[in-house]
């Protein structure tokens, strides 16, 4: 099976690695990054000169998957395909876009007989490289077209057809407000295990937690690994990025009048870590940068 690639970022070079080891052929894209096109024609990848010559290197129907930043990234993408794709081609958007743009662009590419299937993605860049969770949204037909690109790209059990456009990413945004909260959670936590009147190896009760207990997780998993490598955190100021895809999940549910308290509140403190320094802030930022390569800011 031969697919179009645009975007090789920290999700994007190893979804297209994972791709071309499992024997699928790749036309790939990326404006700036020159190393990531290099290492991934080394692996077999076709190399394309512009988004609007990688259908010319595909056949019909043509299957284009996107993993860049929302916005007018995807729109200036899609704009540049769809005057080269035909009826019956589709786009894929594993980015993290908007579930509500997600429906205008599938209305609007509709008229021209082009699918659009929105897919939330997670796993982080470990997910990319070995298998990442995908939740799909769009038209029935092309999702059967596309379903192997998932399942190749996927865990075992880790993704679903959901419904009509915009569900796909509706599930991502929804699972972006939990993961704030959760990291906040764990981020406290720690906190007090740190400020406790015992010396606690952290990395310790990270490894004891993610083996059998009730709060195990791949977070807690990434904590074990972040504090064997640096215990105390240091030089990780307590300033945590990001928001943007978390806010949209606070601002959905205060449109549909569901209570979000946990969610909202961590966002918060988030926004109030970079006014205040604390340890859970470090612990957020830490685990941000392992399961995301989110960079964080160092202490001078």
């Amino acid at each position: 099976m031969r697919i179009g690639f645009i975007g090789l970022g920290k999700m994007g070079k190893p979804m297209v690695l994972n791709l071309l080891a499992k024997g699928f052929q790749v036309v790939a894209f990326t404006p700036t990054n020159v190393q990531a096109l290099r290492e991934v024609e080394a692996k077999g990848a076709t190399i394309a000169k512009s988004i609007k010559e990688i259908p010319s290197k595909l056949a019909q129907p043509r299957i284009i998957m996107l993993e860049i930043p929302a916005g007018s990234p995807i729109d200036n993408a899609i704009a540049d395909l769809s005057q080269e794709l035909s009826e019956g081609d589709i786009i894929i958007d594993a980015g993290n876009s908007y579930y509500k743009d997600q429906i205008k662009r599938a209305e609007e590419l509709k008229k021209k007989g082009i699918y659009y299937l929105d897919a939330g993605t997670s796993g982080g860049i470990e997910g990319a490289a070995k298998g990442a969770s995908f939740y799909i949204g769009g038209d029935k037909k092309a999702f059967e077209i596309a379903e192997p690109i998932f399942k190749a790209l996927a865990a075992p059990g880790a993704y679903a057809y959901f419904g009509s456009s915009g569900s796909g990413h509706f599930v991502k945004l929804v699972h972006n407000g939990l993961l704030v909260a959760l990291l906040q959670a764990y981020g406290e936590a720690f906190a007090m295990l740190k400020a406790s009147p015992y010396n606690y190896d952290l990395a310790q009760v990270a490894e004891i937690w993610k083996n059998g207990s009730v709060v195990r997780s791949w977070l807690v998993e990434l904590a074990a690994r972040a504090f064997s490598k640096n215990p105390n955190l240091e030089n990780i100021e307590g300033w945590i990025g990001g928001g943007q895809t978390g806010r949209w999940c606070s601002t959905t549910a205060m449109e549909m009048e569901v209570p979000t308290p946990v969610i909202n509140l961590s966002l918060d403190l988030r926004y109030l870590s970079r006014q205040v320094d604390s340890f859970a802030a470090k612990v957020v930022a830490a685990l941000r940068y392992e399961f995301g390569g989110h960079e964080y800011k160092k202490k001078h």
